[in-house]
């Protein structure tokens, strides 16, 4: 199972300032821990899959800073193919979820599979984990595997939206998931001595960032500790590394880790 979490998420979606960064990082937070176990349990779990995965849902989820459309719903007001057939169904069963899931039929069927009362409840659908979770039932039910399989974009594009609205947005983000991947597989590092050596880059958070943080400040660093690999941090890595002839980068990988310890 290759390891994504909230790092990998983040070095693919777009960064934002002020509510829309805090929207971000709740929904980012919530799900990191079980990203990629539950990617692996609808078998979205190659490099391909997971790439064409973040793709699409990077652009759907308007970078993973929301899990309920932006519009009231009321479009889908009296919309009998998605089951609204009582008074109130549009707003009710507005898209939610990472692939926004619409409609009182559409609530009730996804429900049933994931044994939640969607449709008692509509609003767990943008509960963070349970969005991911809607995300990965539709890639399952669309049959999307195939098309990431293929290295697809246009397929994958037509089997989410209908059209292909927001390619290039899509294309972007595939090809950043592309990277992040590469980069994860190229400076994965072993479990040193002094505990779990994981790579640290700017938008890190949790704690090996606060690892990093208490390292950086008994080495004389007047920083924050905080859990969140900010600007100052960054700033403080690029001075150590500096100080002990390392590739002055600001990404924290092995060598940097070592020299921290030391």
């Amino acid at each position: 199972m290759i390891p994504i979490d909230g790092n990998f998420i983040l070095a693919v979606a777009p960064r934002f300032s002020g509510s829309k960064a805090q929207a971000q990082t709740r929904i980012v937070g919530a799900i990191s821990d079980t990203f990629s176990s539950t990617l692996d349990n609808y078998d979205i779990n190659t490099r391909l899959r997971i790439a064409h995965f973040m793709g699409q849902v990077t652009h759907e989820c308007a970078g993973f800073r929301t899990t309920e459309e932006f519009a009231s719903g009321a479009a889908y007001e009296g919309r009998e193919d998605l089951g609204n057939t009582e008074k109130g169904d549009g707003k009710r069963y507005k898209g939610r979820g990472l692939i926004q899931l619409t409609g009182r039929a559409n609530y009730r069927k996804i429900g049933g599979i994931l044994d939640l009362a969607l449709e008692d409840n509509p609003e767990i659908a943008a509960e963070p984990v349970t969005s991911l979770k809607i995300a990965c039932e539709y890639w399952k039910m669309r049959e999307i595997n195939v098309a990431a399989d293929r290295d697809d974009l246009i397929r994958a594009t037509k089997l989410v939206n209908g059209g292909l609205n927001g390619l290039e947005d899509r294309r972007k983000y595939l090809q950043k998931a592309k990277t992040a991947l590469a980069n994860i597989e190229g400076i994965r590092v072993a479990i040193s001595e002094g505990g779990n050596t994981v790579v640290l880059r700017r938008g890190s958070f949790g704690d090996a960032v606060t690892e990093l943080q208490e390292l950086l400040v008994a080495k004389g660093f007047d920083i924050s500790i905080d859990n969140d690999f900010g600007p100052a941090t960054e700033l403080a890595v690029m001075m150590f590394q500096k100080s002990k002839g390392l590739i002055v980068d600001g990404i924290v990988g092995n060598n940097t880790w070592t020299s921290l310890r030391a």
